[in-house]
């Protein structure tokens, strides 16, 4: 893209900006705060507040249990829209419900029990993957026996085609892996990796947290196995709203998921004393759905389809590339360095800048009405939100970036961390 350091530079995107009047479908009650987070939790859409209000107003509080015989569907209902929309996959085969934790020990179970008859019990993730990731994992590994294997990652660039390679045998089972780094955002080749994997016989099960909603997923198209996925940073449905999980057709009646719960029953109502698991991909449920989160989570993934993903992906490609290009003109001399990607088509909506006081930094942005976060050891991580960023916002928030750090206005914030980062 060309490139000018001028504001008016960032003034003349914003007026050619397609996507630019979405900004006002969102609640923003300080317009002078610059959200840069949107790949730890998105901003609340209007719809979706009066979507929950009608919920908690009418469904619940006049309807009562009488609105279960709506709210039954919507874990599906709510995973069609996913499906549609956001990861490329046929009806029938996505799910909203329960946490991306959860999730994971579901489809990590069953992918591994069922892989045991043949002989292999080796799961695969690399040793940058998302914490949760890992813990799962490694949870589930030592219950059953198996056996994790760290591929190691560059923190910056992520996953690389030839580390996987080298560890896949034929022993393993399951490689789990980020489509999107959560520290760097480098953006995996899902279809080349699942091809990988395939090849040595093993499952493939995507995490999706970093990518859906911001960039296009094509579940389907690649041959993924299984995938799972948050939907509070880029489907902007709240903090704590059920995750989503993928299980591809032909697989659902080959595994069985371990929490075995009466929404995944085929007869729910008719209580029996003994399990009997529902159908395709409705036996992947558990226990009640969370409804309130769930309808914020078809409410983002229609507006998300509203705009759409290739238009999302372009605008979020064009607002990093942006940024990356400030960082290298800006902050470079201040002791910045990129912690990302630097290939556009390599990177997912976010960008991370490390410094060695990266910590303090973080802290004085909030100060200053950037929001943006930290992550260990160095990074100051930044995720523009396509749908509502501006490049105004872009130069704005980079430029109280380079006067923070040249002033060094931060070295009275204490160095040592807060809880939450």
């Amino acid at each position: 893209m060309m490139f000018s350091a001028d504001r008016s530079y960032a003034e003349s995107l914003d007026a050619a900006d397609e996507l630019a009047a979405f900004r006002d479908r969102f609640i923003r009650p300080d317009h002078e705060l610059i959200y840069l987070d949107g790949n730890s939790l998105g901003p609340l859409p209007f719809r979706t507040q009066a979507r929950i209000a009608e919920v908690v107003d009418q469904d619940w509080g006049v309807g009562l249990v009488r609105s279960w015989d709506s709210w039954i569907e919507l874990p599906r209902q709510a995973g069609e829209m996913v499906a549609e929309h956001l990861v490329g996959a046929a009806p029938g085969q996505v799910l909203v419900c329960d946490s991306v934790t959860i999730n994971l020990y579901k489809l990590a179970c069953a992918a591994l029990d069922v892989q045991a008859g043949q002989g292999r019990n080796v799961i695969i993730t690399d040793d940058d993957n998302f914490p949760t990731d890992r813990y799962v994992l490694e949870g589930v590994a030592a219950q059953r026996g198996a056996e994790l294997r760290l591929v190691h990652t560059d923190m910056d660039h992520g996953i690389s085609e030839q580390a996987l390679a080298a560890a896949l045998d034929d022993r393993v089972a399951l490689v789990s892996l980020s489509h999107v780094a959560y520290r760097s955002g480098a953006l995996a080749d899902m279809a080349r990796l699942t091809e990988r994997i395939h090849a040595a016989g093993a499952f493939a099960l995507w995490d999706l947290c970093h990518s859906v909603g911001s960039v296009p997923v094509e579940l389907d198209a690649s041959g993924a196995d299984l995938a799972i996925g948050c939907t509070y940073k880029y489907v902007n449905a709240g903090p704590g709203a059920p995750a989503f999980l993928y299980v591809r057709g032909e697989l659902q009646e080959r595994l069985r998921q371990p929490i075995w719960g009466w929404f995944s029953q085929r007869d729910q109502f008719g209580m029996g004393p003994s399990y009997d698991p529902a159908p395709g991909i409705d036996q992947f449920l558990t226990g009640t759905p969370n409804i309130i989160g769930t309808v914020a989570v078809e409410e983002g993934a229609r507006l998300l389809g509203e705009a759409g993903i290739a238009k999302l992906r372009e605008k979020g490609v064009a607002l990093t590339s942006y940024l990356v290009a400030l960082a290298d003109d800006w902050l470079a001399p201040l002791g910045f360095a990129l912690a990302s990607p630097r290939e556009a088509e390599r990177r997912g909506a976010h960008v991370s800048l490390r410094h060695d006081d990266a910590w303090q930094i973080s802290q004085a942005l909030i100060r200053e009405k950037v929001v943006g976060d930290y992550r260990t050891p160095d990074r100051v991580r930044l995720g523009p939100v396509p749908i509502t960023t501006r490049f105004i916002d872009i130069w704005d928030a980079m430029d109280k970036l380079r006067r923070i750090a040249a002033d060094r206005s931060y070295e009275d914030i204490p160095a040592d961390q807060a809880r939450v980062t």
